[in-house]
């Protein structure tokens, strides 16, 4: 047993400190309470309830500017993904709502800890990284809303207590980057011009609920006065004691209304009502990005030691063939008695992989890829596919001269028909996993033992390589907005946790690709989940490397993709189902080495 005295003193500690915390928290309700006039209140939030579109353009400005600050922090730490920072920045957000000490804090950085491979010292950093970034935009946008109202609340004391926090900061960031200098390598950049740009501009996003709450109060401010408010009162909560700042925040937030010229009792109801609009945000996210994405922060998973993820540095940042770790992520669904997916032939022979790609006019990257994907993995040969999908350029013939056998189709019918194809030469080859990928370079071949072990080990049945559980080097801001809201979309449908409906680097069993139909010609995304699902197999899903291709034109365009999509996927949920993939997929192709 621990020394008697020392666990005396550490239950001491930890009582007088939650003593502390309650009685300053219970001083505060009683105060505010008080100050309160309650029936301006109810007006104020009335007013709200009768506009609905003014408290939706609040809310959606304030999550805004956290997304803002998800995107800083991957510019600052590359090897985090979008849904995680995002995940990690509404956690500590959240946190920080219910817990007192802005506690919450830490809850960044065991996020990105607990869920990814990303070492301590890399999200600690960073973490540093971005808040300074952040209180510093905060203060530059205090100072140029109203610097005599900032000087005149702050004080001197306030002043040396903020300087004095930066100092250390900056000393610890500096002692990080000398170290990882010495160490001769830093999985964190300094911040650049995008990261501190997106950290100023996530203030005045905020402001904008500050503003409209005010006006529900009946305080018509300018926007540079929501942005003075804003300002102060969120840097009065780094001393916040209670939970959220609360008392804190108001007490601030009515001096600098005041500062301004305001009626102090309004100034309390418009604090009021913004405080209660970030908390419900805060809790309502912060509960969400406990769990999404997956797996959830308080789950407990087999991550890729510090090791194995150094081994992800081959060409561009991709990993190299026979060294990816192993992937045990995401692994779900139903037919958990479906026997081991692995045919193995008569006669002894190793089993077959089966690797094809879709490709429509790429010749300039056909042959890269193809040349990328390796010759066999985790025990089984590997066979290279190309379906040409009637390309009008020399396609076919980089392809075969990269190695790869190609399917030529007489005429392009789409990415639906071209996949069909493909799963239907798998399974007419006895595949014992069969998967695709686009020829465009965006998905990387290197990649496919992590899209097959599964399958190979009899764990899953269906394996999508997700890009938001991974790493994204490039997504334009449209394509990553529409993936997001499809991808939410395909997840209500299928009831069940998917991270990215719509990636083009998918592997099946050969019983899987038996039976999976395509109902469609121009994509496969949506309808094939759901049709694989609906018979009952087994979903996986594994982190892959994304990069936005450099070549040729993408197919996607949202109002052509929403207009065949939107109608396909209701075609799914109402078709009856067949039971295999339909022989006459291949009778119309030329295939030739």
């Amino acid at each position: 047993m621990a020394n008697p005295v020392s666990y005396l003193r550490a239950t001491l500690s930890r009582r007088a400190g939650a003593t502390v915390v309650l009685a300053v928290t219970a001083v505060a309700v009683v105060l505010v309470v008080r100050a309160t006039d309650g029936a301006a209140l109810a007006a104020a939030w009335r007013r709200a309830a009768s506009e609905p579109i003014s408290v939706a353009v609040a809310l959606s400005a304030f999550a805004a500017a956290f997304t803002m600050r998800a995107v800083a922090w991957r510019r600052v730490l590359p090897s985090l993904s979008f849904g995680h920072s995002l995940a990690g920045i509404h956690l500590a957000l959240g946190g920080n709502h219910v817990l007192p000490l802005r506690l919450g804090e830490a809850l960044r950085v065991v996020s990105v800890v607990r869920r990814t491979p990303i070492s301590t010292d890399a999200a600690v950093a960073s973490s540093l990284t971005l808040r300074t970034a952040d209180t510093l935009a905060l203060l530059g946008w205090a100072l140029a809303a109203s610097p005599v109202v900032l000087f005149a609340i702050m004080g001197t004391a306030g002043w040396l207590l903020i300087g004095a926090g930066m100092a250390v900061i900056a000393a610890g960031l500096a002692w990080w980057w000398l170290r990882a200098s010495v160490g001769g390598r830093s999985d964190v950049r300094p911040p650049g011009l995008a990261a501190l740009g997106l950290s100023a501009l996530a203030w005045p996003a905020e402001a904008v609920l500050v503003h409209e709450a005010a006006h529900w109060a009946g305080l018509e401010i300018s926007a540079a006065e929501a942005v003075g408010v804003t300002a102060l009162s969120v840097i009065a909560q780094i001393v916040a004691i209670a939970p959220g700042g609360f008392g804190t925040y108001e007490a601030a937030a009515v001096a600098a209304y005041a500062a301004f010229g305001y009626d102090p009792a309004a100034a309390l109801v418009a604090a009021l009502t913004a405080h209660a609009l970030k908390t419900a945000y805060s809790v309502v996210a912060g509960g969400v990005a406990a769990a999404i994405p997956a797996p959830g922060v308080m789950a407990t998973r087999a991550r890729t030691s510090h090791a194995e993820a150094e081994r992800w540095s081959g060409v561009d940042g991709r990993p190299v063939p026979d060294q990816i770790p192993t992937l045990e992520l995401y692994v779900r669904g139903d037919a958990a008695s479906r026997p081991p997916a692995v045919p193995l032939p008569p006669g002894g022979d190793r089993p077959l992989v089966v690797l094809f790609m879709p490709a429509f006019n790429e010749e300039a990257s056909v042959g890269n890829c193809v040349r990328r994907a390796p010759a066999s993995v985790l025990g089984c040969d590997v066979e290279v596919l190309v379906v040409d999908d009637g390309s009008a350029d020399a396609t076919a013939e980089r392809a075969r001269a990269a190695g790869a056998t190609v399917i030529s189709l007489a005429a392009n019918h789409g990415l639906g028909n071209a996949v069909r194809v493909g799963l239907a030469a798998g399974v007419e080859r006895g595949a014992a996993a069969v998967v695709f990928c686009d020829a465009d370079g965006e998905y990387a071949p290197e990649e496919l033992p992590a899209l097959v072990g599964p399958i190979l080990a009899g764990t899953a049945d269906y394996v999508v390589g997700s890009r938001f559980g991974g790493q994204i080097e490039v997504m334009k801001p449209h394509r990553r907005f529409g993936n997001v809201v499809l991808t939410l979309a395909l997840s209500a449908v299928a009831r069940r946790r998917i991270s990215d409906g719509q990636s083009g680097y998918r592997a099946l069993s050969l019983d899987a690709a038996r039976h999976a139909e395509i109902l469609h010609d121009f994509n496969y995304a949506q309808v094939l989940t759901l049709d694989l699902l609906d018979k009952g197999y087994r979903y996986a899903e594994v982190p892959i490397s994304y990069r936005f291709r450099t070549t040729g034109d993408s197919f996607i365009k949202l109002g052509r993709y929403l207009r065949h999509v939107v109608p396909a996927v209701a075609r799914e949920l109402t078709a009856g189902r067949s039971t295999a993939v339909s022989e006459s997929a291949l009778d119309k192709a030329t295939i030739s080495r």
